[in-house]
């Protein structure tokens, strides 16, 4: 997939990811403990819209640009309100400004006893990204491979939390690599929250990332994908989706609420859809 994320910040993919790592940062939010965020695949933290990578694709006015200042319906505004929460301090009136990726959307709704682990193995993002973060003693920005530090740096001392899996896709066996982490995580680790984002061409992917899991006796998960144009096309990029091990036990139910509404408004052509499959006792 070749897939530099500067070139697709505040995509629609984007926008799925981060409302649902927002939803579910919220509800870790209601009970007073502190929470620990592991980020494998972290990125820069903070990415410029108006910059030449974002520019030369466009692909945020498909994404956060259709959703700037417009409502939605009441469902979909629910589901919306912590994402655009996080967003509000990087408005910049109409022109194009900055979007805040998985990082800087989990620090701004982090609380004081909260803690960020950040991951990122390239020398010039991790540099951004530390820079982004404006030691803030909340956040460790380390220059490490996420697979490595999915295995060492679990379980947190917390005891509770959130795990954000979202890879480059730059490997074809990427889906089974995913899988097989997560699952491995899981094993010493097993009341953690893992998102594990994944790219939709042929609508296939949700289903051979599902069946690796399920067999590591993964019980509680949720299916989530919106597609904006019909899958099948092995060389076009119709959606993406994430399987949540662990949700929280509202997400669910709003997703299937909003998610269908938030589907249609990013739709680009025929075939546009949401999928919410709850599987075991999610």
């Amino acid at each position: 997939m070749n897939y530099r994320h500067a070139f697709h910040a505040g995509n629609f993919a984007d926008v799925l990811k981060h409302v649902v790592l927002a939803k579910c940062v919220e509800h870790l939010n209601l009970k007073p403990a502190p929470w620990s965020y592991l980020d494998t695949h972290a990125g820069v933290g903070v990415y410029d819209l108006a910059g030449d990578e974002a520019t030369r694709t466009g692909e945020w006015r498909n994404g956060v640009g259709r959703l700037k200042g417009r409502r939605l319906s009441e469902a979909a505004e629910a589901l919306l309100a912590p994402w655009r929460a996080a967003l509000a301090a990087f408005e910049d009136g109409e022109a194009p400004g900055l979007y805040p990726g998985s990082p800087e959307i989990v620090r701004r709704l982090a609380r004081a006893g909260d803690r960020l682990r950040l991951c990122e193995m390239h020398p010039k993002d991790h540099k951004a990204l530390v820079a982004a973060m404006d030691r803030d003693s909340r956040v460790k920005a380390v220059e490490i491979d996420g697979w490595t530090a999915l295995g060492a740096w679990l379980p947190p001392r917390e005891k509770r939390g959130l795990v954000l899996i979202d890879p480059p896709f730059e490997q074809p066996d990427e889906l089974a690599r995913m899988a097989a982490a997560a699952a491995k995580a899981y094993a010493v680790w097993p009341t953690g929250t893992y998102l594990l984002w994944f790219p939709i061409k042929t609508g296939q992917e949700g289903r051979t990332l599902l069946t690796p899991l399920l067999s590591a006796g993964l019980g509680k998960l949720l299916r989530v994908e919106l597609l904006v144009r019909a899958a099948g096309d092995p060389g076009v990029l119709a959606g993406s989706g994430l399987i949540v091990v662990n949700p929280p036990w509202t997400l669910a139910g709003g997703l299937a609420e909003g998610l269908p509404h938030l589907a249609q408004a990013l739709a680009q052509t025929d075939g546009a859809r949401a999928v919410v499959e709850p599987i075991g006792d999610a």
